[in-house]
């Protein structure tokens, strides 16, 4: 029976998205479970089996699916593992292919979350048509996917691509969840909007600030959103220096591949101009003049909720095709 069908998986750290997907990127049903609520990942890939399980009986897809594929932090799609998965319950290393590969008697593929990110941008989205741009995931970090010759950038390792990684302050730099100090992630993600935030007000201890209203350990980005786009300059300032480093990380960013365009994805893309002007000026501002006005600054074409699984839906007809040839062989 032909399976016009694949599985797209995003899991991320609070919860487990999972979606239907048919040869056109239509994603035909969805739902989700929370990856927190198993400490062992044996529970975690039962219940996962359980409710996908449901979703494809529900959409007579039974006997359909050709394969599936899977987002995840610090995912590997050379070896189906995922290393250091430091927002995920579980101890790691897990080969979480080859355990869900069993579980439902399916090839699966896997890679890092925000390169399933950028592979359904160059599937589905902005990217559509594009051999060379670079994915920037603006969320509780800073993830990316790199784009050269129309193929995603993994190094000798399967690892490569962690711009979010780069160091952006050498000297006396905020400590990052990666262990190191300065990394643009610390700066340029919603967790870093927060921190910026708090930094303000401690140091402009006589200017007003809506943000005042507020406990200052429970600030969040969307507070900043929020009190910048009611006048608060202090708010406002948050986002220009926020836009400011994350423009000066996009114009090295050029320098090393000399994309067609940067994407934009995440929540923190819902700022509008709070972010994007300070990004954009600074990007030009520092971009190298060989590349200067060549490279585009989008923002994501795709609905939040539905890019990674969209991602992940490519890497399932790649798990059929690697099934495929490794069986004729």
């Amino acid at each position: 029976m032909s399976k016009p069908y694949v599985v797209g998986i995003d899991i991320g750290g609070t919860n487990t998205v999972f979606g239907i997907v048919d040869a056109r990127g239509t994603v035909l049903a969805s739902s989700s479970i929370k990856t927190r609520k198993h400490a062992d990942i044996n529970d975690y890939i039962s219940e996962l089996h359980v409710e996908l399980s449901k979703l494809i009986e529900t959409n007579e897809a039974e006997g359909k699916i050709a394969g599936i594929g899977i987002g995840a932090p610090n995912a590997n799609y050379f070896t189906g593992m995922i290393s250091d998965g430091v927002n995920l319950p579980w101890p790691t290393p897990i080969p979480l292919a080859d355990l869900i590969s069993e579980k439902f008697g399916l090839p699966v593929a896997i890679t890092n979350d925000a390169n399933a990110a950028a592979i359904g941008e160059m599937t589905y989205g902005a990217a559509r048509g594009m051999k060379d741009f670079i994915m920037i995931t603006l969320g509780t970090g800073v993830g990316s996917g790199i784009v050269v010759n129309g193929q995603m950038v993994y190094g000798h390792d399967g690892f490569a691509g962690e711009l979010g990684h780069v160091i952006m302050k050498r000297h006396n730099g905020r400590l990052c969840g990666c262990g190191r100090t300065g990394c643009l992630e610390a700066y340029a993600s919603a967790t870093g909007v927060a921190r910026t935030a708090r930094e303000f007000l401690d140091a402009r201890t006589g200017e007003q600030s809506l943000l005042r209203n507020i406990d200052i350990d429970s600030i969040t980005s969307k507070d900043v959103f929020d009190a910048a786009v009611a006048g608060d300059k202090l708010a406002k300032d948050v986002f220009e220096f926020t836009g400011e480093i994350l423009g000066e990380a996009l114009a090295d960013f050029i320098s090393f591949s000399s994309p067609e365009a940067i994407i934009l994805f995440g929540g923190l893309t819902k700022s509008g101009d709070l972010l994007m002007k300070p990004v954009k000026e600074a990007m030009d501002k520092n971009t190298m003049a060989v590349f200067r006005g060549k490279v585009k600054l989008l923002i994501s074409e795709l609905k939040e909720s539905d890019a990674a699984v969209l991602g992940a839906s490519a890497l399932g007809w790649e798990a059929k095709t690697a099934a495929d040839i490794q069986r004729n062989k």
